[in-house]
């Protein structure tokens, strides 16, 4: 079973400096996008590749991810990072996974038009400026993606023969928010899908009892007034917050959906199921490390939260259109670097990489509802070992 770390993207042999791509600014429009700014009040950005031969006409766009922010505090610490200012983000980025022009490591959308739209407002580019009530702070997300959509629209997109929207973590929460805007901004003849990485997070108990997601995500939608940015029909009949959760996301999402998904996202497994606040004793800190380290009663409760994930799907499941690659790995995103894109080594369902399955769905070549093994017996897994850093 293949281990690595979160550095290993850095020194991968499958990287190289031809893959490296500017931070552009949103400095386009600049009057009309007075105001259209991050946490801090620094000017967004988005890194972009021109496609070329077959893919001139095509788009792919990536959200990048980073969890959210739910205090005035934890906003505040935010903007000074680059996940909330654009001061303190990388001037280049890597271009590699779905994002890669090798066809080699990415067969289906090496050639496209390619963006990563950095995240810098802390909720899912769905935050909105009425919320900001005299902080330091600017809640600009929504208004951040409406102004990157009609700069890329304006750079050839609005004559895009095929899109695809994707995101990770909390880039891929914000892909589910806004897939359907997205498949209404473009022409009817386009082929328009989404796909979410890691990004199908779960409303259940942590090991001590408590609802500590739903809490916070109820904190993020109350900070920056996220309501008015979720489907209309869910906030009218239900709390609010329940409408920030994937599950109810794509009961009303009408484009088609594809997930990549962990069976045992370690992120969730340490901030949903174990959360600190949760283990005060530590009982499950080797665990909370790598899955190598749970005893058999902890891996029972793993099993239980895998058994969640799979019951959460259940309506989505029976969605013709829609596609799914659950795997039983120990990791959190896996599209936007090639190990686990697309490689001799990457994670295998029957034999297939995800960059395979993902592009039979998005293709029409075959359906794909892929639902792997429970651990630990898938061998193709990239596991996260973090007892070693």
């Amino acid at each position: 079973m293949y281990k690595f770390d979160s550095l290993s993207i850095f020194y991968s042999p499958f990287v190289s400096s031809y893959e490296l791509r500017e931070l552009i600014f949103l400095f386009k429009f600049s009057d009309q996008l007075h105001g259209i700014v991050c946490l801090d009040g620094s000017l967004p950005g988005y890194h972009f590749e021109k496609g070329f031969g077959s893919g001139s006409n095509k788009w792919v766009i990536h959200i990048e991810g980073g969890g959210w922010c739910n205090t005035i505090e934890s906003c505040s610490y935010r903007s000074r990072t680059a996940l909330g200012s654009s001061k303190f983000m990388d001037r280049q980025v890597i271009f590699a996974g779905m994002l890669s022009r090798d066809p080699s490591q990415n067969p289906d959308f090496y050639n496209w038009n390619r963006i990563k739209i950095r995240y810098c407002d802390g909720a899912s580019l769905a935050g909105h400026p009425e919320s900001e009530n005299g902080t330091k702070l600017f809640f600009r997300g929504q208004l951040i993606w409406e102004a990157i959509m009609d700069e890329l629209l304006s750079m050839g997109m609005a004559k895009a023969k095929q899109a695809f929207l994707t995101g990770c973590s909390a880039g891929g929460l914000a892909t589910l928010i806004h897939c359907d805007d997205f498949r209404h901004l473009l022409p009817k003849y386009t082929t328009v899908k989404c796909l979410a990485d890691a990004g199908f997070f779960l409303d259940e108990k942590d090991v001590g009892g408590h609802y500590t997601m739903r809490s916070f995500y109820q904190d993020v939608l109350l900070l920056q007034g996220v309501d008015k940015s979720l489907h209309k029909n869910c906030v009218s009949k239900t709390d609010p917050s329940q409408c920030l959760f994937p599950r109810e996301i794509i009961k009303n999402t009408r484009t088609p959906i594809f997930l990549v998904h962990p069976g045992y996202d370690f992120w969730q497994i340490r901030n949903i199921l174990v959360p600190d606040v949760s283990d005060p004793s530590g009982h499950w800190r080797k665990c909370r490390q790598g899955l190598q380290y749970c005893n058999s009663t902890q891996i029972e409760i793993l099993q239980g939260f895998r058994t969640s994930l799979l019951n959460a799907l259940d309506e989505f499941k029976q969605n013709k259109e829609g596609g799914y690659f659950i795997n039983s790995c120990f990791i959190h995103c896996q599209t936007w670097f090639s190990p686990t894109w697309h490689s001799p080594s990457s994670p295998r369902i029957n034999n297939k990489t995800i960059a395979e399955s993902v592009g039979d769905w998005y293709f029409d070549r075959q359906e794909v509802k892929q639902i792997d093994c429970p651990y630990p017996c898938n061998p193709t897994c990239h596991n996260m070992d973090f007892a070693q850093h």
